[in-house]
């Protein structure tokens, strides 16, 4: 746990420099690793999903990031809740992935228009308005 945790970091220090294939790299390995030494239930496991999604999208790999985030964000309502800032960031950025997409469809648009919308009003509702 330790070990990801550095790694994490390592690879977050990568993408703050702009070394977005490397943070990737990294980012796939950590987030397979947190699912083989973890499991998909745990919340470190969400984070690293996470952490692999935003990467994703701003690599402009908005197919896999979709793939990955609805394969995710399911595990993580149901074992982190609707409520925990891990949930709502991936919620987010799933959103982002559909209306950021030179393919994107109307249904697209409105998919990501609804998740904002949802995601805003769990925010509000647990975090109080801004």
């Amino acid at each position: 746990d330790i070990l990801l945790d550095a790694q994490s970091n390592v690879a977050s220090a990568y993408a703050d420099l702009g070394q977005l294939e490397k943070a990737l790299s990294m980012e796939r390995d950590i987030y397979s690793d947190s699912v083989q030494l973890l499991g998909e239930d745990h919340l470190d496991t969400s984070i690293s999903a996470n952490n692999l999604a935003r990467t994703l999208c701003e690599l402009s790999r908005f197919e896999e990031t979709k793939t990955l985030l609805r394969k995710t964000i399911p595990v993580a309502r149901r074992t982190l809740g609707e409520i925990k800032d891990t949930t709502l960031t991936m919620r987010k950025t799933f959103a982002e992935a559909l209306y950021r997409d030179p393919g994107a469809t109307l249904a697209d648009l409105r998919e990501a228009v609804t998740t904002l919308e949802d995601t805003e009003r769990i925010a509000r509702r647990v975090l109080g308005g801004a």
